[in-house]
């Protein structure tokens, strides 16, 4: 597999979600991320917190899982260049493990975060909310990258992923909430059979789309857009290939930062991992348009 370091494509074909995972492990704790050519002039922030967890995975051992993460991004990435990550292990209990990551760039730091893993054979009660009824992915016509739906750079990004937009009037909503939105999404790439590859894979995939549910009641109004922190909750197997159901609402925005959160069903109707973020919404000079950058800080 060509590196990329160049910034092209990997040997002349399209970076699929394997290059985005591969790292390589260049001493211990320290991985490197190779360059995924991209539209977007800014590494995408879900690309930078999958890979700062795929190297929090690879150091602990296959009976553990991760079972939450946080992070913040904190500078700008440069998507010509590759990535650092460097692993910190903070704890090595016998249940629970605990890892801090810190993704670099010419020894600036974009994105730092934490990652608990747990043992996978503790017990206990279990209980789960229900999935919303909305209509079936096969029913929803995909996202075609029109508008703020998603926007050129990750149409064109995005090509490996199936991302379908239920149209709001096709299922209801729940009362009080401020701004609501729901989305099928899945792989179109069958993934491989591995289950830390397809959470590595949801954590990628969870900054999808969420920051905009925060806009949906502000859908003509111009603003800039960009992550600025990620928690994510995971709590049954899932397969990231498979239809999953991305709903998100949003409780607050002000002051050029709203709050999101979504929780992730498979069509079975299991709550299998649920997302918060917070992102910047700011409001641009009259006459400027929307800037759905959706990447990481930005400097900002």
């Amino acid at each position: 597999m060509s590196s990329g370091v160049d910034g092209q494509a990997l040997d002349g074909r399209r970076p699929r979600i394997t290059d985005v995972l591969d790292l390589e492990q260049i001493d211990l704790g320290i991985f490197r991320g190779q360059v995924i050519p991209s539209a977007l002039s800014r590494t995408f922030g879900g690309q930078v917190a999958a890979q700062s967890l795929v190297a929090a995975t690879r150091t602990v051992g296959p009976e553990y899982r991760v079972h939450s993460l946080h992070g913040y991004f904190v500078g700008p990435g440069n998507s010509d260049r590759p990535t650092v990550y460097l692993v910190d292990e903070v704890r090595n209990g016998r249940s629970f493990r605990v890892r801090s990551v810190r993704a670099v760039q010419d020894g600036r730091t974009l994105f730092i975060m934490q990652a608990s893993f747990h043992v996978r054979d503790d017990e206990g009660p279990e209980h789960s909310d229900l999935v919303r009824r909305v209509p079936p992915p096969e029913d929803i016509t995909p996202a075609t990258g029109n508008g703020r739906t998603l926007g050129r750079a990750f149409a064109k990004d995005w090509e490996d992923w199936d991302i379908r937009i239920v149209p709001p009037e096709m299922w209801e909503k729940s009362p009080g909430a401020a701004s609501q939105q729901v989305v099928w999404f899945k792989s179109k790439v069958p993934l491989p059979d591995d289950e830390k590859f397809h959470i590595c894979t949801l954590a990628y995939m969870s900054d999808m789309t969420l920051l905009g549910s925060a806009l949906v009641p502000h859908e003509n109004e111009p603003v800039q857009e960009a992550s600025l922190d990620h928690a994510m909750w995971f709590m049954r197997p899932f397969r990231a290939d498979e239809w999953l159901l991305y709903d998100q609402s949003s409780p607050s925005a002000h002051g050029g930062r709203a709050l999101t959160t979504g929780r992730i069903f498979n069509q079975n109707g299991d709550l299998v991992a649920s997302v918060t973020q917070e992102g910047l919404t700011r409001t641009l000079a009259e006459g400027k348009q929307s800037v759905p950058v959706k990447t990481d800080l930005q400097g900002q």
